[in-house]
């Protein structure tokens, strides 16, 4: 299987995964993870509870740190709140390629169970 392969596999995978009261992870390489939404949070503690790879959450959510960095699919952009000068600042330290447009902190995606969203996460944080 090819790179483009694995990657239209994931994407596939990935929006099939997406109900309303869900986040969908996929990591690099990885098999995209859903979980549900049962109340709400964001989407980096959300993450670190079910042990998703790659979402760190060092500083506990306060975006201070970048290790809950990801990529929002531009489907969802449109229903998150936009980032705020702190959210932006941090992000342009993170270890990461960013991307100026979808890069967000998870710690600063809010989630309900009404929520379908679906996020890129970045190989590492550090």
């Amino acid at each position: 299987m090819t790179e483009n392969d694995q990657l239209d596999r994931q994407d596939h995978m990935a929006r099939h995964q997406a109900d309303a009261g869900s986040v969908v992870y996929v990591g690099a390489g990885a098999e995209p993870r859903a979980v549900s939404v049962t109340q709400p949070t964001t989407a980096m503690r959300l993450a670190v509870e079910h042990g998703v790879p790659g979402i760190i959450g060092e500083c506990g959510g306060q975006a201070m740190c970048g290790t809950c960095h990801v990529k929002v699919r531009d489907e969802y952009l449109g229903d998150l709140p936009k980032p705020n000068e702190e959210e932006l600042d941090i992000l342009d330290v993170v270890i990461t390629d960013r991307d100026p447009v979808r890069s967000r902190l998870a710690c600063q995606l809010p989630v309900t169970p009404e929520t379908s969203l679906v996020v890129d996460v970045p190989d590492t944080q550090y």
